[in-house]
């Protein structure tokens, strides 16, 4: 009796059933369990690709195995767009046998040595910036071609922007796969690092709205050598340090560009720790050109010729990528000529509010351009984000002067340019009386100080 009332309790608990056991599921996945219905079937691939791709690293090479591993030809995407397009085009006709390489542009050569590669079964390696959509889902674009959206652009599935918790400006690097029938795009199969680290490290990040900004504690050095006269007024009149908000004010034809130039190749030899980007918006190609051959950093560029949306989505990657930097305690600086040009580009493309400032300038056209010159500063625990931007006088049109005022005293530093000057032939065409930064006494040494202002005062009457 009592173990006919043991037996019965024991049904009672497994749910009416005397001989319970638990069902296995099985889906037809090697006994894997089914996943939520809610994820989306496009995620769902991808990420069983992935774990493919975890199990054929962990597996042991050996025999067949190894051989066939040690004949894997490894392509990194990067390389090919660093490349001169005539040692590309060379290298598509004959390495890769791609047709009619000549009449292709650079970024569709590239696509086609990756869709080559990948059917010699080799592994192709990419790496660049990520721009995420509204839809969820993103793409990996390159600094060398501008961030200009093309066909050699890297999918990231939006299962991966969650898993990771990337945004727009996290430079990713990875393995990739080609695309597959009714797909367009190379897709990113594994991530090796985010912003140069693992991704474990990038998720413990804090925001960069988080982070706790204060004035410019250490200094940026920019003498090289007893002929660089530009860099040594900089550093003992205006001096620029990690955090700086600094605006150069020119009128056409003052040197600007020349000092912009004398500016990065300075910063790039006496600090070279720093990541140095140059952001020219509406500007010549000759002188992107120009730009690109005489400066050791990231060219990034919008010309004259292309629509105010590109000017907009170039400055928008820009500096997305500069934070996301500046996260993991970073030293960015940014060269911007000119932010003038921008905020034109700005008020091309935000919505009409009905409220028309002096000179045709929508009430609302300056507020990203501020945020965007707003976000250099100095963070407490480290990493620092610097913005050297132009900013274009007597030009002639009341729409430059109104943006000028706007941002005049936004900045925390102020070069102004002499044409007087200039038309002297007198370099650098630094204004001494009108140039400044606030809170020197935080870069300079008190004695180095007290003789600055004695300096000041013996050339002050000097000025004509």
């Amino acid at each position: 009796m009592v173990e006919r009332k043991n037996s019965e309790n024991r049904g009672r608990r497994n749910g009416g059933r005397r001989n319970y056991q638990p069902k296995k599921i099985n889906n037809g996945n090697n006994g894997m369990n089914k996943r939520s219905p809610s994820i989306p079937q496009a995620d769902e691939r991808l990420s069983e690709e992935q774990l493919q791709a975890l199990e054929a690293e962990e597996a042991p090479v050996s025999g067949e195995n190894a051989a066939a591993a040690g004949s894997v030809n490894m392509l990194k995407l990067k390389e090919l767009k660093e490349m001169e397009i005539s040692k590309l085009v060379r290298m598509a006709a004959k390495e890769f046998e791609v047709e009619n390489a000549s009449g292709l542009t650079r970024q569709e050569l590239i696509f086609a040595m990756l869709q080559n590669q990948t059917e010699k079964r080799g592994l192709v390696f990419a790496e660049g910036v990520l721009e995420t959509l509204p839809d969820g889902f993103g793409f990996l674009r390159s600094p060398d071609s501008n961030y200009l959206p093309g066909p050699d652009d890297i999918y990231v599935s939006p299962s991966q922007i969650r898993r990771f918790n990337l945004r727009t400006g996290d430079t990713i690097s990875g393995q990739v796969r080609p695309p597959k029938d009714a797909e367009r795009y190379f897709a990113l199969l594994k991530v090796e690092s985010v912003n140069m680290e693992s991704p474990e490290v990038a998720q413990e990040k804090i925001l960069f709205d988080n982070l706790t900004p204060l004035y410019p504690q250490e200094r940026l050095s920019l003498e090289t050598d007893a002929k660089n006269y530009t860099g040594r007024v900089i550093d003992l009149l205006t001096p620029i340090g990690k955090g700086q908000r600094a605006l150069v004010v020119a009128a056409p034809r003052t040197g600007k560009t020349v000092m912009m130039q004398n500016i990065a190749n300075s910063i790039t030899k006496n600090n070279p720790e720093v990541t140095l980007i140059v952001l020219l918006i509406d500007e010549r190609p000759e002188e992107v050109t120009d730009m690109q051959r005489s400066v050791k950093g990231e060219v990034v560029s919008s010309t004259f010729d292309e629509p105010a949306s590109r000017h907009v989505q170039v400055a928008e990657m820009v500096i997305e990528k500069a934070k996301r930097l500046v996260e993991h305690q970073k030293d960015v600086v940014i060269l911007l000529d000119s932010i003038t040009r921008l905020a034109r580009a700005y008020n091309t493309v935000v919505p009409p509010s009905g409220k028309i400032l002096s000179g045709g300038v929508d009430s609302n056209a300056l507020h990203r351009p501020k945020r965007f010159f707003g976000a250099a500063r100095n963070i407490e625990n480290g990493g620092s984000l610097t913005i050297i931007a132009t900013a274009l006088i007597d030009t002639g049109s009341r729409m430059d002067e109104v943006i000028f005022e706007e941002f005049k005293g936004t900045g925390n530093s102020e070069i102004q340019l002499d044409r007087k000057l200039m038309e002297k032939r007198i370099f650098p065409t630094i204004d001494i009386n009108k140039s400044g930064t606030r809170r020197e006494d935080l870069l300079q040494k008190t004695e180095v100080l007290n003789r600055i202002w004695i300096l000041r005062k013996l050339l002050a009457p000097l000025n004509s």
